[in-house]
Parts: C-alpha cells; sequence; structure tokens
C-alpha cells in the first residue's frame, strides 16, 4: 500500500491511511505500506535549500529532502500503536532500496528486503520511507526523483511477490482526461502497461512513469485508488488481461514543456550523438525532437526537442558548453504537449487525421509531432492546451456519457476489481 502526499498531509489523513492499513491487516494479509512527505513538505524542503543556497549540492538535497517521508512514516507508525498493532518504520536504505549514485534522480537496481521479510513473520506492519535508497558503492543517501514513492512500493511488491501494489491518491482512480479540464471525464476500469506508460510519459500524473515500467517489467498489478472513499479504483495489469479496448482511451496533456532550437546546426554524422549524449549525461530527459533537412549549399539544418520546463536551464548549459555544433540557440518556454492514448489505435486508421483536424477547427497551430503504435503527441502553445485537451475528449467520444459497446472496457460495472 502506497500513500501519496495529500494522503498523508495532516494529523487526520495520516489517522485515515493507518485505519487503512491497520483494515488490511486484520483481514488477514501482511502489509507493506510506502509513505510520502506529507503535504507541500519537500517544495518547503526545496526552498529551504535554496535559501541558503543558488545551486545547493545534490548529494546534500539528497539528505535533506529524503527526511520528509521519515517523518511520515514514524508518525503512522505512532498511529497504528496507538490501534493495538505492532508497527516499525524503515528508511529506504534500511528497507534494502539500493540504487545507483545519480543524486536526485536515481535509479533502483537491487532491493534486499530482509529486515522486511523479518519484520512481516514477527507479525509486524512495515512502513518505508519512500522515494529514497542508498547508493551502492558510495553508501550515500539517494533519492528517486518526484514521484518516487510510487516507484518505491512497486519495487516492494515485485521483492515480495506482494498479490497487488495499491497507490491510494486524491483521485479514484486514472480517468480519460484531467477531470479540472474535462468534468465529464471517465474514470476507467483497467488499462494496461503500455497505455498507462505512455499516459504517464506524456503528462498523466497519476503514476510516475518510472514506476509503472518497474511494474511491468516485474509483473506486479497495480490498483489505483482514493484515500478519502472506498471502492474500486483502475487496475493496470498486462495487456493479456484487459477486455477489447476502444481505440482511443484518454486524451493527456502537459503544459510544463520547454522547447530548445539549435539553427545552423552542422549536417554531419555525429553532432545528434554529441548534442544527446551530452544531455543524457546531464540526466536532462528529452522528449520529442524534429530534425529538418538541410536547404541550400551551406548545408546547415535546424534541430528542435522538448525537456520539462524545469530541466531548460540545464539544458542551455550543456548546449552552450558544447559550443561549436551550431550557429544559435533559442529556447522557449510557453510550450505544451496534448496526446491521445489507445491500445486499440494499432488497428484502427484515422486516428492521426482526427487528431489533427480536431486541433485545426479550433484554430491550433501543431508545431511539434510525436507518435508511437499507440500514442500520439501534439506540441502546441501552453496557452491551447486546455482547449485541445477538451476538443479532442469530445471528438473521440470519451465521456461519461458516451454510448460505448458491451466489452469495451470503459464503465465502472465492467470492473474486475475487488473493492
Amino acid at each position: 500500500m502506497k500513500f501519496g502526499g495529500t494522503s498523508v498531509a495532516g494529523p487526520e489523513q495520516i489517522k485515515r491511511a493507518a485505519g487503512r492499513i491497520v483494515a488490511a491487516r486484520e483481514a488477514g494479509n501482511r502489509v507493506v505500506a510506502v509513505l510520502s512527505a506529507r503535504g507541500k513538505t519537500t517544495d518547503e524542503l526545496v526552498e529551504q535549500a535554496h535559501e541558503i543556497s543558488p545551486r545547493p549540492v545534490a548529494r546534500e538535497m539528497d539528505m535533506l529532502l529524503s527526511t520528509g517521508e521519515r517523518i511520515s512514516c514514524a508518525l503512522c507508525a505512532m498511529a497504528i500503536h496507538d490501534m493495538g498493532h505492532e508497527a516499525i518504520s524503515l528508511t529506504g536504505s534500511q528497507a534494502g532500496i539500493v540504487t545507483d549514485s545519480s543524486h536526485t534522480k536515481a535509479r533502483i537496481i537491487d532491493v534486499r528486503a530482509d529486515r522486511i521479510r523479518q519484520a512481516l513473520e514477527q507479525d509486524r506492519i512495515v512502513l518505508v520511507a519512500g522515494f529514497q535508497g542508498v547508493s551502492t558503492d558510495s553508501r550515500d543517501v539517494t533519492t528517486l526523483g518526484r514521484g518516487g514513492s510510487d516507484t518505491t512500493a512497486v519495487a516492494l511488491a515485485a521483492a515480495l511477490s506482494a498479490g497487488v501494489c495499491e497507490i491510494y491518491t486524491d483521485v479514484r482512480g486514472v480517468y480519460s482526461a484531467d477531470p479540472r479540464i474535462v468534468p465529464d471525464a471517465r474514470k476507467l476500469a483497467q488499462v494496461s502497461f503500455e497505455e498507462m506508460l505512455e499516459m504517464a510519459a506524456s503528462g498523466a500524473r497519476v503514476l510516475q512513469l518510472r514506476s509503472v515500467e518497474y511494474a511491468r517489467n516485474h509483473g506486479v498489478r497495480i490498483h489505483c485508488r482514493s484515500s478519502f472513499e472506498d471502492g474500486p479504483g483502475t487496475l493496470v495489469v498486462s495487456e493479456e488481461e484487459t477486455m477489447e479496448q476502444p481505440f482511443v482511451t484518454a486524451v493527456t496533456h502537459s503544459d510544463a514543456e520547454a522547447r530548445v532550437t539549435l539553427t545552423g546546426l552542422r549536417d554531419e554524422p555525429g553532432v545528434a550523438g554529441r548534442i544527446f549524449s551530452a544531455l543524457a549525461d546531464a540526466n536532462v530527459n528529452v522528449d520529442v525532437i524534429i530534425q529538418n533537412e538541410p536547404v541550400g549549399d551551406d548545408q546547415l539544418a535546424d534541430l528542435s526537442f522538448t525537456v520539462d520546463r524545469d530541466e531548460l536551464s540545464v539544458a542551455r548549459e550543456v548546449i552552450d558548453r558544447l559550443g561549436d555544433v551550431s550557429v544559435a540557440v533559442k529556447a522557449e518556454e510557453q510550450i505544451g504537449k496534448v496526446s491521445v492514448v489507445g491500445a486499440g489505435m494499432r488497428s484502427h486508421p484515422g486516428v492521426a487525421a482526427k487528431v489533427f483536424q480536431t486541433l485545426g477547427e479550433q484554430g491550433i497551430n501543431i508545431e511539434m509531432i510525436s507518435t508511437s503504435p499507440i500514442k500520439i503527441s501534439c506540441v502546441i502553445a501552453a496557452g491551447r492546451v486546455a482547449d485541445a485537451v477538451q476538443a479532442l475528449h469530445a471528438a473521440f467520444e470519451l465521456g461519461d456519457d458516451a454510448v460505448r459497446p458491451e466489452g469495451a472496457g470503459g464503465s465502472d460495472q465492467t470492473s474486475t476489481v475487488a473493492g
């Protein structure tokens, strides 16, 4: 069971989470719970760091940021004790979460869960601080990046062969679009790992991308549920377990993108490799990439790519250090992205045409396009993202009131999730 920041934000929320954990234990289950930092604690810790240093050292940031989850676990353990059950709280390193040494963006490379198994055999409930681990070579505290508690929970579920990994959040599950933008967005009874990967990568914030990746690779069933009400949420499972899906399952979006454009790029082998190798070495994640063919005798090209807006300054520094790859570098911050995702797109032609036509009818200019077999993403102006999401959601009839064929996997009544 994993509880996010809003699920443990205050004393009442922590007690409610403790009650859920105890109820699962009293139902005969052995329970491991992963907790995030309370509410805005992580943001507040980041602010405190920047009050001291304009560019905090990454190692010390990890030492600082890892404290929030430890506080949540200790407090929840106290609440569980008051409810008459034995509980023990563990840091990521105590729980056996072993990572590489990439501070603030570490990746889990092993889970040595002997201490957890021992506590479970002693009939204890185990609470693990999410988002953190310990480096295998330096033995330093590391953190896993934003949303890393999801990955902690999935990794522990895989290591312990858990029956399910329940992710508790402030929403009822995964929706066909962000309900804040599309009021009639539909809660999905189930989605495949492949669809969830594309949705997480293109802006859906219910699950961290790496947690879905880990779950798919290790066969961990994920159940996204509400912390504040009972009832089934959304089950994330292998594609073989899903019923036949509609050709578009969801519309996702991001309004936190930035674009970097290099003009006057030398058109010769190895230039793009130098650029993206340098970005990778700096841990900058690149999304959409477009390079045009050179026009004219000078054999110079243009290259554009998008990154998370928080990583724009690092990307600029990396490109500036390369120096000789292009004539000029331009950065744009007001960039957004809208995507349609659906496993059924593989066998339904015309989805791209409908996306482009719908955006054109709304007067929304498409600046970049990226596709996969089950996703079409369009980079657009950040100010038009909400309009694009609403238009595409309506065009593909994804709303709660849409009439769906029996067995299409759309309504809550088709869910196989146990409450």
